[in-house]
């Protein structure tokens, strides 16, 4: 079975985000989830701390490990031995940039594909920057992130 590589921002990690690396560590013999270093990006946690939360909740998961990478993900893929690229779908919006991104990457690397899943129903709106700006406005994430997350979520935002 190949192995395979999540990658994101994940600034914070919500259920949605798990949603799918549940499902790919059910479908893969290793997933390493991939913390993106973004310096265009004005991020709330650090990527200490957002691979801190990936570590706590993806637990459950033994083939399942936490890394952080910069530059091309095709090269990360291949220098860890992934073959396939996994991203969630959530609507149509994020159809078009996915693709760009999955032919972009087959064109540096055809040994690398690329899996769209799309996560589940309950999940299909949420978002990493939703979420942010519900904590910041004070209101509830309750049931959008994992309760770890959603304590350190709170600590960060006051």
């Amino acid at each position: 079975m190949p192995r395979a590589l999540v990658p994101g921002s994940f600034d914070p990690v919500t259920n949605g985000h798990l949603d799918i690396i549940e499902r790919a560590a059910g479908m893969f013999d290793r997933v390493l989830v991939a913390v993106a270093r973004n310096y265009s990006k004005a991020p709330l946690f650090t990527i200490e701390e957002r691979m801190e939360m990936l570590a706590e909740v993806c637990v459950p998961y033994p083939n399942v490990a936490v890394d952080a990478f910069e530059g091309l993900l095709v090269d990360y893929a291949v220098a860890h031995e992934a073959t396939v690229i996994v991203r969630g779908l959530r609507a149509v919006t994020d159809f078009e940039y996915e693709m760009q991104m999955a032919l972009m990457n087959r064109r540096l690397n055809s040994a690398v594909e690329t899996v769209f899943m799309m996560p589940g129903a309950e999940y299909s709106y949420l978002s990493s920057s939703i979420v942010k700006e519900i904590a910041r406005l004070g209101g509830s994430v309750k049931g959008l992130v994992p309760d770890r997350v959603e304590e350190r979520l709170r600590q960060k935002v006051g």
